[in-house]
């Protein structure tokens, strides 16, 4: 099949994220897929050899594009009028599909794969799908790339670190660090102090404020020691993931990619001002924890709340490191009981077409 993929960029590590890995597991399936997108300048450090079968194509590009057998429209980043014109035109039209943002909360089992016939505009008489990520079967599923199982269960965390400079000592926790600009930091640094610990920083906003709290070269409190990390590839982060005890992630890829590590994560969610980020973390946490123990659940919502602005200004605790990755490895096992998103999508456009 041969997809048109539209991105628009708010966030370039999310959006751009999601929909390269979306476009490169299209293609790895035999697809081919053109990715129109409108700032395509992390994909030189995200995924700077490109992958086979996927055309990156400027925004403007599909002014003059003739539409393909599938159009997906990520997060609601609306088409360019004259291309839905054009879909509207061309016999069979495509399928269309708008790929929303992943949420765990109910509406989306409710909203996932219901039709809206366009009644009106330039895309008159074409019907458009929505199609929503998520953690139960009636959902479109996480992407969960083919090669994902094998490949984890073949890394040596040892000798990538080796590889990528990155020297843990014997009995050294190891720790990654991605956030937004988050005012408990201070506290994490204190909650790992005590510890021996290694904290790999990521680059933007995760840097600059470890930089401002110990300096550079950096020098922690107690027993951490930070080390900075170059810009990674999608693949090298997902390594980073596998390769540490703890991750701190952000927004959807890398809070995805951190599920699919199976070790103990802390998913600062993207703030909105409306607050309602709080709902859809709390809808999350219900669904992961749901199998947990009492004690355990407990001390994860408090962590996350605290590590996300929504708890008092309290002294941040980490849980019990064994007792957390059993139940991330558990919650992984049910992940991959589920569809996979990149398949869901192949069948949703095969029907709808």
């Amino acid at each position: 099949m041969r997809w048109d993929l539209f991105c628009r960029v708010i966030d370039n590590h999310g959006d751009v994220g999601v929909c390269w890995r979306l476009a490169a597991d299209l293609a790895a399936r035999g697809d081919t897929v053109r990715l129109f997108i409108d700032d395509a300048s992390a994909l030189a450090w995200m995924a700077p050899q490109g992958a086979a079968g996927v055309d990156v194509q400027p925004w403007q590009a599909a002014a003059t594009a003739m539409p393909q057998d599938a159009v997906i429209e990520a997060f609601g980043c609306e088409l360019p009028a004259a291309f839905v014109t054009r879909m509207a035109q061309r016999s069979p039209p495509p399928a269309w599909i708008n790929l929303e943002y992943l949420s765990a909360e109910d509406y989306v089992e409710r909203s996932h794969r219901l039709p809206s016939p366009q009644l009106a505009g330039p895309g008159r008489g074409l019907t458009k799908t929505f199609f929503y990520p998520g953690f139960t079967p009636r959902t479109g599923g996480l992407i969960r790339e083919p090669w994902l199982a094998a490949e984890q269960a073949a890394f040596d965390p040892a000798a990538w670190r080796a590889a990528q400079g990155i020297a843990a000592r014997a009995g050294e926790r190891v720790v990654s660090l991605f956030c937004y600009d988050n005012p408990a930091l201070p506290a994490l640094l204190a909650a790992l102090a005590p510890s021996p610990t290694l904290l790999l920083v990521t680059p933007g906003a995760a840097a600059s404020q470890v930089r401002a709290a110990l300096g550079e070269p950096p020098r922690g409190p107690g027993a951490l020691r930070a080390q900075y990390l170059p810009a990674l590839t999608q693949r090298d982060y997902d390594r980073l993931l596998w390769s540490c005890d703890l991750n701190f992630v952000r927004g959807e890829d890398s809070f995805v990619r951190a599920q699919w590590a199976g070790r103990p994560f802390v998913w600062q969610i993207y703030p909105q001002h409306d607050g309602v980020h709080a709902d859809k973390l709390a809808a999350f946490e219900a669904r992961w924890l749901a199998a947990a123990d009492v004690s355990l659940a407990a001390a994860v919502r408090a962590l996350s709340a605290r590590w996300n602005g929504l708890g008092v200004a309290s002294p941040l605790v980490l849980p019990p490191t064994d007792r957390w990755t059993d139940a991330c490895v558990r919650w992984r096992t049910h992940l991959r009981a589920l569809p996979d998103l990149t398949s869901g999508l192949r069948a949703a456009a095969g029907e709808a077409r």
